[in-house]
């Protein structure tokens, strides 16, 4: 039997993860998102959460310049991107996706920062 390529795998259940973790796989799949990895050098992403603007800009290989946040990025801070969680210590790597919340390492923090949940995101040309 032929593989499904690995672009559509990610939308099938996996047999040994919970029916809580496979529902929210599927559900960022629906409700779509960004690999980084899938973004130009120097493309910019507008990111719209509950409480904030945010703007991304991909400086390759999880880097960012970030900005939107008065206290942590009132002006483009390079940051690493992590990817994005569904409010818990499960990490879709190097991700931004809809429905779910940003998660980013700041150069003057020690601990990880996690954005509201994402409710719309945009690239911009």
């Amino acid at each position: 039997m032929p593989r499904r390529p690995a672009t559509t795998q990610s939308c099938f259940p996996h047999p040994h993860l919970s029916d809580r973790v496979n529902d929210n796989i599927i559900r960022s799949e629906i409700e779509g998102g960004v690999h980084l990895s899938d973004l130009g050098y120097g493309s910019t992403l507008e990111i719209e959460t509950q409480n904030r603007s945010y703007t991304l800009v991909n400086r390759g290989g999880g880097a960012a310049l970030l900005s939107g946040h008065p206290e942590f990025c009132p002006q483009p801070v390079l940051v690493t991107i992590s990817g994005s969680t569904w409010g818990g210590s499960m990490l879709k790597v190097a991700y931004v996706g809809r429905g779910m919340h940003l998660e980013f390492r700041h150069p003057g923090y020690s601990r990880p920062i996690i954005t509201t949940r994402i409710r719309d995101l945009r690239q911009l040309l």
